[in-house]
Parts: structure tokens; sequence; C-alpha cells
């Protein structure tokens, strides 16, 4: 079956195109590429469902590159001819990498502008006067632009991809997507990319779609057990805070990992829990400016650090609160207080493309089945294996039951296992817990997230001018450092042997934070003392002997 498989060298892209493709190290299309490119050259509106990780950014940016291509042949005036609309900032930005990595060998011809930044519109007036070809941005961002004259679109546009499509709804753009199509021409392709088929996503159908052609692929919404391992285990607060410390303290939990909570609070105080024991972690929530989001996912990409805590953040999907007016005389409402510092336009669970993850964690159980299959499907992403492991309490048990219903009429092979792990065993780890605990206040928690947020702001407007003439200096700068308002105790950072379980023993490192002395035979060059040894009051940097000078004393001798 493999060798009937469409490969991309016979899809008749140009050659720049497929130079590329092959740089990204992309040996053969995924189902969705094979199935979509060569229906999206013909000219026909599509609409595909496939899940996450599935290559669906690529399904849809191949055909209209090659489509711009073809028209600079013969159409030599430069325009804006592609609108891609995406729910987010981070997935913004990763489209326009996206785009610009297919396009690098011919930049020239085609060009595109990501907009959907919190920049003012003055600012961004410039590249819009240029005429990208492809505009990567959120609906509310086009349509502020279009209503300032900076883009014009009713004349030249040719292609309308809407990525995670049913996402833009719940984000509140329903409004700003209807006031859009009035900028739109009566003629244009468009592309409706999603991971679940939901009202929304029917609803868009509607009011951008003409006859299109559905691609409904892989039936269960996430990948079966051979490559996606789904756990759970029943546990309540406390027990969460034990037991996250033992996977990561003990290692038991390899690789890059996705931690996610239910608000920004649970957010710092998760992460000053795990700084008391030296744990290093970043947080990713709707309060940090977004380049600081977008710079924390591509480190994070690269194995800059192992473990991020992000929110769901459902409550900024309320469409209401989007457009909310003023109550009474000139009085913002609660809701409206609540979350004025927060970004609309933030998402973390779906659409950003973290790249390797091994494990997603949740360490607050999601509210939605949708919300459940977008975190977890951000690990076993294309042919990688993944794991997923659910903390329950209580409380959380109907929520668990929804889910698993909706997976098991997927697919029953997609179901959540119970996470073998005997908690009597790791009780002698109880009492650091708690004494971690008590130090992460409701104050210090508070304390955390606002220094957070003004180094972030320190670091993303005040050093940008710096960092575009200094890049290098960009991978220095780093988001899981230490926030220390609550009381760190340094014996915290290691674990002694006694208290590792006996079944443990044999395949953790309990002395990980420290480093063990290794007896070498000495091979010349300096040689250092000892500080033990050394008297007290005594300088240790005196103690240093060269070697040289050590063999002339035995010549002499």
């Amino acid at each position: 079956m493999a060798e009937e498989r469409l490969q991309f060298h016979e899809m008749g892209l140009d050659d720049r195109l497929l130079k590329a493709v092959a740089d990204l190290g992309w040996s053969q299309p995924t189902l969705i590429q094979e199935k979509a490119i060569p229906l999206a050259l013909e000219g026909k509106d599509l609409l595909a469902r496939a899940r996450t990780g599935s290559g669906k950014t690529a399904a849809y940016a191949i055909p209209v590159i090659q489509r711009l291509l073809d028209s600079k042949q013969s159409v030599r005036e430069q325009d804006v001819r592609a609108l891609i609309l995406v729910p987010t900032k981070e997935l913004g930005q990763q489209v326009q990498t996206m785009i610009r990595q297919l396009t690098s060998y011919c930049s020239r011809d085609v060009r595109v502008a990501d907009i959907s930044g919190t920049t003012d519109l003055s600012t961004q007036r410039p590249i819009l006067m240029e005429k990208p070809d492809v505009v990567v941005s959120t609906p509310s961002r086009v349509l502020a632009h279009l209503n300032a004259q900076n883009l014009v679109l009713h004349s030249s546009l040719e292609m309308v991809v809407v990525d995670e499509a049913d996402l833009l709804f719940s984000f509140g753009f329903e409004t700003d997507l209807k006031n859009l199509l009035c900028h739109l021409p009566k003629i244009y392709q468009s592309f409706l990319m999603s991971a679940t088929f939901t009202e929304d996503v029917q609803a868009l159908k509607e009011l951008l779609l003409h006859n299109p052609v559905i691609l409904k692929l892989q039936g269960s919404q996430l990948p079966d057990s051979n490559q996606l391992q789904q756990y759970s285990i029943k546990c309540e607060e406390e027990d969460k805070f034990l037991l996250i410390y033992t996977l990561l303290k003990l290692r038991l939990v390899q690789g890059k990992t996705l931690l996610f909570v239910g608000e920004v609070d649970r957010c710092y105080r998760v992460k000053l829990f795990l700084e008391q024991f030296g744990i290093p972690a970043c947080v990713l929530n709707s309060e940090l400016p977004v380049q600081s989001r977008c710079h924390i996912i591509t480190q994070f990409n690269q194995g800059f650090y192992d473990y991020i805590i992000a929110t769901d953040e459902e409550s900024l999907t309320e469409p209401s609160n989007a457009s909310q007016p003023t109550t009474g005389k000139g009085k913002k409402s609660s809701t409206e207080k609540g979350s004025k510092s927060k970004d609309k336009e933030y998402g973390v669970s779906r659409g950003v493309d973290f790249q390797n993850i091994a494990n997603v964690i949740n360490f607050d159980f999601p509210t939605t089945v949708e919300s459940y299959i977008h975190r977890v499907g951000r690990t076993a992403r294309a042919d990688k294996l993944g794991t997923a492991l659910s903390f329950i309490s209580h409380t959380e048990i109907p929520l668990l039951a929804e889910v698993e219903e909706v997976l098991k009429g997927d697919n029953a092979d997609c179901v959540l296992k119970p996470y073998e792990f005997k908690m009597e065993e790791i009780e002698s780890f109880r009492y650091r817990c708690r004494d971690a605990m008590r130090s992460v206040t409701k104050q210090a928690v508070k304390e955390a997230r606002l220094k957070e947020i003004k180094q972030e702001l320190l670091n993303s407007e005040k050093l940008k001018t710096y960092f575009e003439d200094n890049p290098r200096d960009l991978q220095l700068l780093r988001h899981d450092k230490d926030l220390h308002p609550a009381v760190v105790q340094p014996h915290m950072k290691n674990v002694p042997d006694y208290l590792v379980p006996e079944t443990l023993k044999g395949i953790v490192n309990p002395l990980s934070g420290r480093r063990k002395k290794r007896n070498k035979p000495w091979t010349g060059g300096l040689l250092k003392a000892s500080f033990k040894k050394n008297g007290r009051g005594k300088n240790p940097l005196k103690t240093f002997r060269s070697a040289s000078g050590r063999n002339k004393k035995t010549k002499s001798k």
C-alpha cells in the first residue's frame, strides 16, 4: 500500500517548493496532505478534519504557495492574494514560520506577513503597504486594518484559509468574521481546517465555503494505544502535589512534559512548589506579552526546558467578554475588570505546535471533552509516541466519564487506563510536600505572578531592539528562572536515599542533584586541594600547586 501513495513530486509542485519540502525532511506526505493538496490545486473548496499533529498546516500552505507561484507567471502586479485566519497570536507566528520555511527558495516571489501581534496599527501599516502575498492574522486584527484602510482585499484576494476553525467562534470572533466577509470579493477559494467537527465549524462552512469537498480523515480524534498511552489516577488535592513531586524529582517521567492546570494562579502555585525542590519550570499564560510566550515556545521546542506549566484559559473564550459594554456611568463591569490584563487571543492547548512532547499531565482535569482532546493532542504527533496522565479528584470523576464515553465511541482502543501507582509507597515524601505547600502562600503566588509579568514586559519591550541587533543573546534569555517569593529550603533539593521506596531504588537516582566524586588518577596540570582538608582561615586558592613546580622539587632532592 505504501508504494501506491501519492508522493510530493507527483503533485505537480514547483521545484523550489519541492526543494524546501526536502530540506524539512518530509520524505512523503501525511494522509491529510496526500488528499488535500491535489484537491486544493484543482481550485476546490475544502473542509478537512484531521487530528492534531497530522500536518494540517502544510496541507493548506503548500497549495497556497503553489497557486501564488503559478499566478506570478502571468500577473506582475504585487497584491495580497491569500488571507490565513488563526484564533491565536502564537499560531499566527507558527504559520508564518512554516510558510517562510516552505518559501525559502522563492522568498522574493512569495512574501508573508503575520499581523496578529499586539503592536500599534500604525506600526504594521508599512508592512501592509508593501502588499505581502500572504497575510496571517486573527479576524479582529484584519478587521481593524481594513477599517483603518491599511488593507484592501475586495479586488485582489484569491484564497481564504481558516486554521483551527473549531476554535474561532469559541474565542469570540463570530461578529468579527461576519463583518470581515463584507470586505472580501464574491469569488475566492476557501479552506477550513479543524481537529473536530462542531456546530461552530458547520456555521463557518455555511459562511465561507461553496460546494466544498469534505475530508473526514482518521475516525478517532486521538491516536490509538500503540502510539498514545492514556492513564488516569484518582487523587485529591494534596496527593496531586505529592505525586507530581515524585514523578518529576525521581525522574519517573522522562522527556519534555506539558503540565496543564485550571487557572493562572494554579500555574504559579505549582511552579513555586516545584521550585522548593529545585525543579525548574516555565509558566505559559495569557498575561505574559505575546513575544515572551512565543519565545518560551520556541526555546521549549529547541530543548531549553523540560517542563511547561500551562492553562486552557477557557474563561477567555466567552464571546460576551470580547465586546462587553461598560455599565452604569462609565464604570466597567466586574467581569471586564477580572479579564482586563488577559489576552483574549491566547491558546496553549490548541493550535500551538509544541515539538517532541513526550508527556502531557493533566494536573487539573479539563472541563470539556474538546479541551481534553486538544490538550492530549500536543503529544504523540505525527508518528511519534506519547503518554497522557490525568489526575482525577472526586469532583472531576463525572468529567472523566464523559471523556471516556466519547473516546470509546470513536475508538474502543482509545481509552484511559488506570495508572498503577501505589501511593502508600511514597508516604515518606508527604511531610516534605506539606512543608513546601506551607511556603507557597496566596501572597507568594500573587508576588510571583506580578514579578514574572514585570520581568517579561521588560524583556519583551525594552530589550526588543537590543535583541534585534544581537540575536545570539536572545538564546541566553531564559524563562524558567526561580521566582523565589516563597522561602526556599536548600536541603529540599536533594532526596535522601532512605526516603526512596525500595521498589523504586533500582530505577531512579535520588542523588541526581549532587555530583558524585570520581576517583581518577592524576594526569598532570593543576592539583586542587580539598576544601575540607584545609585548616580554618586558610585561603583555598593558595593551596593550588603547579605540577611542574612539584616535579622540580623532587628532582632537586
